[in-house]
């Protein structure tokens, strides 16, 4: 769960534009932010936790100069929540690289110990991102070693082939590299998005930006061209020219819960808009809510990702939609808070519900997703205490049973509900008179209905099947023990801090 973003321009600096591109892709990440520019002689950067508006100014645009440049929100999946790993990374060699990074690496130990040993590079930090990066320049030294450095970007094209065939997990990524220009590659499986846009000059020649949704584009006056493919890199030098590589072959299989929840609906990724997928995933759903049987007064969707699948099922079913749960748009993400008292006041600063929606109803609550289910939990008591008679629940996306490794931020059986449950124990542990899960098949259909040339989905945090081939037990086993893991599993005991209650944050 994080946002990644480079702009290279022929005519102007591009610190503004970045910001902006960053603040269409901060429901991507809201724990920390950083930009980086190149003035084609000198590296500028900012980073710390926070959100794009409280890390940068006005001011900024007077130090981070240059027409090149990359930006990045972070959701932290892998190493620790420190100011420390907030991206871009840096190495000043070969050439001096700067990284930013959605996804997440799976065999980070090997890849580790290679880098500080074999390599005797110094780690800063514990982020998979900085692994990555330090794969990267030590393959692209191999390469210059080969070739000589005549010809950088062939070097760094072969450096990104060799990374690709030793690194596995899921990334896409953007670099600046000094003297060359902006990099961007994915991985293999293209388990994570990212596409290229254009945009005309009045002079001649066009402006080239990268970013893990197109809706960062659009702001900036770019056009998308087109989704990166699986094991693909781009390179746009300091001359504006665009460089394309099929580094290794790859097999389209991207992650579906871009589809469900993390995406925001007006993007379209791999060539499927995730308004359409969400509105159809209301379609299916609405065959198991007649089938139920259930007396149901009112459909209320749980803001704000939901309202696609809600509508939807609403218009099939005929049952009335209404917007019983009101979003409080003017809170933070939910800290933990000290004490009791404080605690369970946490939902209920984001979300109140609307007692005439309720008193005397049966309700259907449609969420997107039940991940740890603190948080519907906590909204099920709220209908109740607003006169609801009966609550029903139904999930747009599957039971969320496995650890999702590929960059989802719950990378631990021990955080979610369904993990090792039927459905008649996940409903009486949220207190619901019934749940509703989304079939596995049905999702599929509705998200691969947008385009029939994807084959498969990384399906694994519903199906347990991992597509890259690293994911052993050891390797899950390691992510349950993590320092970072035991801190979140303290958290989960807090309501409010949650998935499900960052959720409420960023919509």
């Amino acid at each position: 769960m994080c946002g990644i973003l480079g702009i290279a321009s022929r005519t102007h600096d591009v610190f503004a534009e970045i910001y902006d591109g960053l603040l269409m892709l901060q429901h991507r990440g809201q724990d920390a932010s950083g930009i980086v520019t190149y003035t084609g002689e000198f590296f500028r950067e900012k980073k710390a936790n926070g959100l794009v508006k409280d890390v940068f100014n006005a001011q900024d645009a007077d130090t981070l100069l240059g027409k090149v440049g990359i930006g990045h929100v972070r959701y932290p999946t892998a190493g620790s929540l420190s100011a420390a790993e907030a991206q871009p990374f840096f190495v000043n060699a070969p050439y001096g690289i700067y990284l930013v990074h959605n996804g997440n690496i799976t065999n980070t130990a090997a890849q580790r110990e290679k880098v500080t040993g074999k390599y005797s590079r110094h780690l800063r930090t514990t982020s998979d991102s900085e692994i990555l990066l330090n794969v990267l320049a030590d393959k692209v030294a191999d390469a210059i070693k080969v070739n000589g450095n005549a010809e950088p970007i062939r070097n760094i094209f072969a450096g990104v082939k060799m990374t690709m065939e030793r690194v596995q997990g899921a990334y896409s990524v953007i670099c600046l590299i000094a003297g060359v220009g902006m990099l961007a590659f994915r991985d293999p499986h293209g388990i994570r998005p990212l596409s290229v846009a254009i945009r005309e000059t009045e002079n001649g020649g066009d402006d080239f930006a990268f970013a893990s949704e197109d809706v960062a584009f659009g702001i900036n006056g770019f056009n998308k061209m087109r989704d990166l493919r699986p094991g693909e890199a781009i390179l746009i030098d300091l001359d504006g020219n665009m460089h394309e590589f099929q580094a290794v072959e790859g097999k389209l299989t991207p992650c579906i819960f871009e589809y469900v929840y993390l995406a925001r609906p007006d993007s379209l990724l791999d060539g499927v808009s995730v308004y359409k997928t969400q509105m159809r995933m209301g379609q299916t759903l609405a065959k198991q809510i007649q089938e139920s049987g259930l007396e149901i007064d009112r459909i209320i969707p749980v803001p704000d990702s939901a309202r696609p699948v809600a509508l939807e099922a609403a218009k099939i079913t005929g049952i009335p939609y209404r917007e019983g749960l009101v979003k409080n748009r003017y809170v933070g993400r939910t800290f933990i808070m000290p004490g009791q008292a404080e605690r369970q006041k946490s939902v209920r600063r984001k979300l109140n519900a609307v007692p005439l929606e309720f008193d005397g109803h049966n309700v259907l609550l449609i969420d997107d997703s039940i991940v740890r289910g603190n948080t519907i939990k906590k909204i099920v008591q709220m209908c109740r205490e607003a006169g609801a008679k009966k609550v029903y629940i139904a999930s747009a996306s599957p039971p969320v049973k496995y650890p999702n490794v590929y960059g989802i931020d719950m990378p631990t059986k021990h955080e979610l509900i369904a993990h090792g449950k039927e459905v008649e124990e996940i409903r009486q542990e949220l207190g619901a008179d019934a749940l509703i899960y989304q079939h596995l098949d049905d999702l599929i259909w509705a998200a691969k209905e947008g385009n029939p040339e994807i084959e498969a989905f990384d399906c694994s945090c519903f199906d347990g099947k991992y597509i890259t081939g690293s994911v052993s037990k050891d390797y899950l086993d390691t992510l349950e023990s993590s320092s970072r893991v035991s801190k979140k599993r303290e958290d989960m005991q807090v309501p409010g801090g949650s998935w499900n209650a960052a959720k409420l944050a960023s919509g």
